[in-house]
């Protein structure tokens, strides 16, 4: 088991190792270059991005700004550097056109060209030289060809014409130079002389020109300067004159003014104390006015004040009123509520009670079924004999209620009836104890209270009605029939005292 965990550590330490080492061999095979550098990559496996091929075949890779991983054994990586250089070009004595010797120095800023074929062939020719030798072998082609630029052309067109001139030797250059992988940035003359004094004395001529210009340019100034100065005297002379004038005619100006502003300021003044009159009356009118509206605002004040005072008053009066009617409807409330639950309470309890009574019935039923069955037996001869007596009773009854009506007549049933009657009237009343509360409409006429007891009359009314529908009996009639009877009996005594 531990040999097992062993192995188990090593090859994942084997292959970090292994990632560590060709992550360095990596860092320390790829390459990156500068903007100022160009790397030359050569060998095999070059690919097809940036690659130069000469007339025989050679391939080699070009990389500016960038980077690349370099095979080992397979591929070789070497830099040369983009940088501008400053040539001083001069040259001895040179015959012209003219047969003149004359002598020029120029400046010239080269570099290896911007293209990778202009790399590829700088990195050919200088590769493994030093920088001094790129820049000897440009500046010597760069002299040759002023030299012979120079022989073409006369001592003014050179003199004269200073850009033309870098510019044919430096058109003349590039083409020799490009064929090096270099370019020219720029080429300037700084300098053309000779020992024979030509190039002094072709400026002689211009030099004694410049000079007879200059005194006659003088002479003309120095008459310009005279002509001004009398013209510039006679001017100050009018000036002056013109200028007492002037002063003359402001005095006399400035005097009619004064005199026109003291008139002025006069009359202002005179103006000014009467409208300050004037102002003063109309303050005092203003002050006047004011001090009665203010009074008369004072008094509208004072008014506003007592009316609502009064209107306070009268609030207060009407929340006095309102509080103690609140007061009182609270009150009469208060009562009806508690007379409510007075009544719900008797009522509760009687509920309870009749709960009770009935729970004790239904108790005694089921104590008196358990002798049902015993006194069964005795119940049938019992009600036998009581179906016997109650006939013998009913007839009895019957024999006694018979003598009645032949004895009393319709008085007797009349009686009867009459007793029949509270009854009855309970029996319609009934059904208005069930009302648990009673609300009365009136609409202002002291009609509401009087409905309900014209409604219990309006139900006692119906009761003859009722009486006859159900038993034949004709109330009223039969009322009616025993009020006529002693009227009857009168009338009889009455004719027998007549008779006797």
């Amino acid at each position: 088991m531990g040999e097992f965990g062993l192995d188990i550590l090593v090859i994942p330490m084997i292959v970090l190792g292994v990632i560590i080492v060709l992550g360095m061999a990596f860092w320390a095979r790829y390459k990156t270059v500068g903007p100022d550098k160009a790397m030359i990559v050569t060998g095999s496996y070059l690919g097809n991005k940036n690659v130069h091929t000469d007339e025989s075949g050679r391939k080699i890779k070009i990389i500016r700004g960038g980077g690349a991983f370099i095979l080992p054994i397979f591929q070789q990586a070497e830099f040369v550097s983009l940088l501008s250089h400053k040539l001083d070009v001069t040259t001895p004595e040179v015959y012209t056109e003219q047969g003149v010797p004359v002598m020029a120095d120029g400046v010239a800023i080269i570099k290896i060209g911007g293209s990778v074929e202009d790399v590829a062939t700088a990195a050919e020719q200088f590769l493994s030289k030093p920088t001094e030798a790129l820049r000897q072998e440009a500046q010597e082609v760069l002299e040759g060809h002023l030299r012979a630029i120079l022989g073409m052309m006369t001592v003014e067109e050179v003199y004269r014409n200073r850009d033309k001139f870098a510019q044919e030797v430096q058109g003349s250059a590039a083409k020799d130079l490009r064929k090096m992988g270099l370019q020219i940035v720029s080429f300037t003359i700084k300098d053309i002389r000779d020992k024979n004094g030509y190039l002094e004395a072709l400026g002689k001529p211009r030099i004694a020109a410049v000079k007879r210009d200059a005194d006659v340019a003088e002479a003309e100034a120095v008459r310009d300067t005279r002509i001004q100065k009398a013209k510039a005297s006679e001017e100050g002379q009018k000036a002056e004159l013109l200028r007492d004038t002037s002063i003359a005619e402001a005095t006399k100006e400035k005097e009619l003014k004064v005199a026109s502003y003291k008139k002025d300021q006069d009359t202002a003044i005179a103006e000014a104390d009467q409208a300050y009159h004037i102002q003063e009356a109309r303050s005092q009118q203003q002050v006047t006015e004011e001090q009665m509206k203010v009074a008369l605002v004072k008094k509208e004040k004072e008014i506003e004040i007592e009316e609502k005072e009064i209107l306070r008053r009268e609030k207060q009066y009407d929340a006095e009123v309102k509080k103690k009617a609140d007061a009182d409807r609270y009150a009469v409330e208060q009562a009806a509520e508690a007379d409510k639950a007075k009544r719900m309470k008797e009522a509760d309890a009687l509920k309870y009670k009749i709960e009770a009574e009935a729970k004790a019935n239904a108790e005694q039923k089921r104590l008196d079924g358990l002798a049902i069955a015993e006194a069964e037996k005795a119940k049938g001869t019992a009600e036998a004999e009581v179906v016997r007596l109650k006939g013998l009773a009913e007839a009895e009854a019957k024999e006694k209620l018979a003598e009645a009506f032949e004895k009393f007549g319709q008085a007797a049933v009349l009686d009867i009836i009459v007793k029949m009657l509270p009854e009855l009237a309970g029996r319609i009343a009934e059904p208005l104890k069930s009302i648990d509360k009673l609300t009365i409409v009136d609409t202002g006429h002291g009609e509401g209270a009087a409905r309900v007891s014209n409604y219990v009359t309006s139900l006692m009314a119906t009761a003859p009605e009722m009486l006859k529908n159900v038993s034949g009996i004709d109330l009223e009639k039969l009322v009616k029939q025993l009020t006529r009877q002693p009227e009857h009996h009168i009338e009889q005594k009455s004719e027998e005292l007549n008779v006797g």
